[in-house]
């Protein structure tokens, strides 16, 4: 997957604050990912993100 730093990945579960976007921070063996609605970071593993991902939102800068 083309997945860069500033994307923006619509996933295919709702975080519990209702939002299912998250800003891509970091990108290696893990994620860190910041949820678009409230802000909470967190680190996941690329395979679980890579499989959880429904569309991809390039950053238009």
């Amino acid at each position: 997957m083309d997945i860069q730093v500033g994307n923006h990945l619509i996933m295919k579960k709702k975080h519990p604050c209702g939002s299912n976007s998250w800003e891509v921070l970091r990108i290696g063996a893990d994620f860190r990912l910041k949820c678009d609605g409230c802000g909470h970071m967190l680190m996941l593993p690329r395979v679980k993100v890579e499989k959880n991902i429904k569309k991809i939102v390039e950053n238009v800068d």
